[in-house]
């Protein structure tokens, strides 16, 4: 059996299943924001404009503080394309946040603040004996963004802003089985664990509000490379006989979080209703391969020959570039009270035959709700709930063959939904 079949499905590295706006690109930017369908590039709700469009951060009168977390639970299932038992993963639970934190002169110019992030991170578990335990058992991944941030306003229509965006913290751990037994009739397990490098990119936008009823903006996310340098490979259940074909100890790799450009319209009809439509076009077409390097023998030709000194695995993706549509917004009750709701369509970059058991990606339909409670002028609570349904997907052992994605991929049939509730603390002053 190869090391590089696990190897290749870590194309899930410091990715997501549950709440994604396609392929493993997160959006769980602000509570306030998850409750409207994600929206935000064309609104200034508050310090999370600096995650949406930092250009808007400007416009945000009050300085202030927020804090949210989120409790990601994806249910995915899987059919073999031969045989009718279904497979369940097991239930975990991803929690991302969101910190920002930002202030500057109530009627002044500029804002200045700090966003802490989480836009990428999974865990999933697959049943024991499912039919790709020898591609994935479980995967964990985590990760952590800063991005400290300026905005300034032009005129008093017309602001811009941007932000460095570091990956300050990334970790990943995926297993799997082996088609090996030890001399006890264990089988074989293989575990890569690891650490991303610290990388930076920008957060960019520009805000511009004709009026009091009408907010445009436009933001771009650069691209950052996520790469992992000697990470560990271990080895349990080993039989003696073939111990020396499983040398390798290390491994490297590197995964291109792809850039995204953002187009929103912000409408506020009076003083009580907000509305948002955005746009997200994500360049995932710079993902075409996933390529790894690792020390040692690999365990190629386990039974049949040695394969020793250094090598590489490439994992064709191939992926597509891909839109995603947004429509939210919130209304205040009273004085206290606001409530939100909305929705997004979004359109997966994963061809057909291409499909992986780490992030069995499908075009999905969000649904979202949320609310706020202020309690006098400077404290208040946010709730939110998603709700996200991908589309059925199935891929035979042909279309895998064809495009040469047998390696690491399994034929079958994938349904996944995700549920993500989250709540949140703000402060003003």
């Amino acid at each position: 059996m190869k090391l590089k079949s696990l190897l290749l499905v870590g194309g899930a590295l410091l990715t997501g299943t549950a709440a994604s706006a396609g392929g493993f690109q997160v959006n769980l930017g602000g509570q306030k924001n998850i409750g409207m369908g994600g929206v935000g590039v064309g609104l200034s709700l508050d310090q999370a404009a600096m995650f949406y469009n930092p250009g808007a951060l400007a416009m945000v009168r009050s300085n202030g503080v927020q804090l949210g977390v989120n409790g990601a639970m994806a249910r995915v299932s899987f059919r073999p394309e031969v045989g009718t038992q279904q497979r369940d993963l097991q239930h975990d639970i991803v929690t991302p946040f969101n910190f920002y934190a930002a202030f500057g002169p109530k009627e002044g110019k500029w804002k200045a603040g700090v966003a802490v992030y989480t836009p990428f991170g999974s865990k999933l578990r697959y049943a024991d004996g499912w039919e790709g335990r020898y591609s994935l058992t479980e995967i964990n991944l985590q990760s952590v963004f800063v991005q400290p941030t300026v905005s300034y306003a032009i005129t008093e229509n017309l602001s811009i802003g941007a932000g460095l965006v570091i990956l300050a913290y990334g970790a990943v751990n995926l297993q799997k089985d082996a088609p090996i037994q030890d001399q006890n009739g264990n089988t074989s397990h293989v575990t890569l664990d690891g650490h991303a490098k610290n990388k930076i990119g920008y957060n960019a936008g520009i805000y511009y509000k004709p009026s009091e009823k009408l907010g445009i903006g436009i933001s771009y996310r650069s691209k950052v490379d996520a790469t992992v340098e000697g990470g560990d490979v271990t080895y349990s259940n080993l039989p003696q006989a073939v111990g020396s074909n499983f040398t390798a100890n290390k491994f490297d790799v590197t995964l291109p979080l792809p850039s995204t450009v953002s187009v929103g319209v912000g409408v506020m009809p009076n003083e009580k209703l907000t509305l948002g439509f955005d746009v997200n076009f994500v360049q995932w077409s710079q993902y075409k391969t996933l390529n790894f390097a690792f020390s040692g023998n690999n365990g190629n030709g386990a039974t049949a020959g040695l394969v020793g000194g250094s090598a590489t695995s490439t994992s064709i993706r191939d992926y597509q570039d891909a839109l995603t549509f947004r429509l939210g917004g919130q209304y205040q009750v009273t004085s206290g009270l606001t409530v939100r709701a909305g929705t997004a369509y979004d359109f997966t970059p994963v061809r057909d035959g291409f499909i992986s058991p780490e992030t069995p990606d499908a075009n999905r339909l969000s649904l979202s709700a949320g609310a706020s409670y202020a309690f006098g002028e400077k404290f208040g609570v946010d709730l939110s709930f998603l709700y996200e349904n991908l589309e059925k997907r199935s891929q035979s052992q042909g279309d895998l063959i064809n495009n040469k994605t047998n390696i690491d991929r399994v034929a079958g049939t994938y349904k996944t939904v995700a549920y993500v509730p989250g709540v949140g603390l703000h402060y003003k002053f």
